[in-house]
Parts: structure tokens; C-alpha cells; sequence
């Protein structure tokens, strides 16, 4: 599973000129199914991003975690960050999980954030969609449950 995470002031998520998820200050995660990945992966993956300390303290030091500001998260489903460019000129995806197994890994994903205390918002699985956010930073992190660093 990866995750590019964006801390933002804003973000949304549209779907046919309609606004799927709207969220304030807190991170825009793009999240990424591989085949062979669990609702393991999207527990820890969950977990690491809902504590990660990527927000600053009053002393503008990375110090404070999702939870600790209060933070919102938007999860939109972003498939294309599987894709593989070894060969030739047009992506392969040959690594993406399939729509019926990746969809219900994306809600796991999701309600573990919830649990954690995240408020989330999401966009639509298999849709086309627009993204607007401003980055708040800019912070941008990449995480792959595969290599778990």
C-alpha cells in the first residue's frame, strides 16, 4: 500500500463538478493498493500517518501528529502510484491491486483512520476526479507499507 501524504491548509476532492470531500487543515492522502496487500497494511499505515509528528509545534519544529492539531483527513484513491515506467513509454500497473480487492482496502483504510480519531472525508473509488488543495509547507511524504521505512 502507498500513501502520498500532502499536509495542507485545504483540499477537495470533485467528482463531475460536485464536491465529494472537503477538508481544512490536515493531510491529503493519496492511497495507492498493491496486490497481496492486507488490512495489516492498511491498520499500520493508518496508524503511522494518524501519529506521524509532521505538524509544527509554536516553535515551528515538526513536533505534533494529526491527532494532536485536530487535523482532517481526505483519502482519495489514486491507483496511478503503482504504476511502473521500466518499460517502454506508457505506464504498467501490473503491481495495482484490482478494483474488488482494492476498494474494500481503501474503506479499511479509511474507518482505521476513524478509529484513531482522524475525522475523514474521501473521494469516490473509480472515479474521475479533480483535486484542489493547497499544500501547507509544502510537506509531502511518501509511504509503502513494502519497505515499512
Amino acid at each position: 500500500m502507498i500513501a502520498l501524504a500532502q499536509r495542507v491548509s485545504q483540499a477537495r476532492v470533485e467528482v463531475e463538478g460536485s464536491v465529494a470531500g472537503s477538508i481544512e487543515k490536515g493531510l491529503l492522502i493519496l492511497l495507492g493498493v498493491a496486490k497481496g496487500d492486507s488490512g495489516a497494511d492498511a491498520a499500520y499505515l493508518a496508524g503511522k500517518l494518524a501519529h506521524m509528528r509532521i505538524f509544527d509545534n509554536a516553535q515551528g519544529a515538526f513536533d505534533l501528529s494529526l491527532i494532536d492539531v485536530g487535523g482532517q483527513a481526505l483519502v482519495a484513491p489514486q491507483f496511478t502510484l503503482l504504476g511502473s515506467w521500466r518499460k517502454g513509454r506508457r505506464p504498467g500497473f501490473d503491481k495495482a491491486a484490482p478494483p474488488e480487492d482494492a476498494a474494500p482496502l481503501v474503506t479499511a483504510f479509511a474507518q482505521e483512520l476513524e478509529k484513531q480519531g482522524v475525522a475523514v472525508q474521501r473521494g469516490i473509488f473509480g472515479a474521475h476526479t479533480q483535486v484542489h488543495l493547497v499544500n501547507d509547507g509544502p510537506v509531502t511524504f511518501y509511504l509503502d507499507t513494502r519497505s515499512k521505512d
